[in-house]
């Protein structure tokens, strides 16, 4: 028996799937732009992507974040950018993808690989626990639909504890 999407424990592009494989997993799917979104009974399942109100919504929220990361004595040595328009990017277009986006991250840099790429960098308790506020208070300033901040936030405290490397 597969595990549900929810319990695999590796991230997979969905490109790396052949696509008579992705028709036996999924009931049906409908091409939505550049992605596939899967078909429940009549209703296409709407992605947190589209629920948030696209692209816009994310550089809202990571632009809100790095705002105040950049006056943040905590996490600003945590980026050795002297200009945060890189790191900027680059979360806006994981997170859109993650949740249902284009997919402009897998394109442009490959798999996310998140342990990897924050394993050179100290990130302990206090770490965690600034990146957590910030980000939280960057959704709130954001004001997305209800579940669609739950479903953030509760995603965002999971990847911030995984990223953790020291205590």
């Amino acid at each position: 028996m597969r595990p549900r999407a929810s319990e695999r424990r590796f991230w997979r592009p969905a490109t790396a799937r052949p696509a008579a494989r992705l028709r036996e997993e999924a009931p049906a799917a409908v091409r939505v732009g550049d992605r596939l979104e899967r078909v429940t009974g009549r209703a296409t399942e709407q992605s947190l992507y589209d629920a948030a109100g696209g692209m816009p919504f994310f550089e809202r929220v990571v632009g809100h974040f790095y705002d105040a990361v950049a006056a943040d004595p905590t996490l600003r040595p945590l980026y050795p950018e002297a200009d945060l328009a890189g790191a900027r990017r680059r979360l806006t277009l994981f997170l859109a993808q993650y949740w249902g986006g284009p997919r402009t991250y897998d394109a442009e840099r490959g798999h996310p690989r998140l342990r990897m790429r924050h394993a050179p960098f100290s990130i302990g308790p206090a770490e965690r626990d600034a990146w957590l506020g910030l980000m939280d208070a960057a959704i709130a300033d954001a004001d997305p639909p209800p579940e669609v901040g739950e479903r953030l936030r509760a995603y965002l405290e999971m990847a911030a504890e995984a990223m953790r490397n020291r205590d």
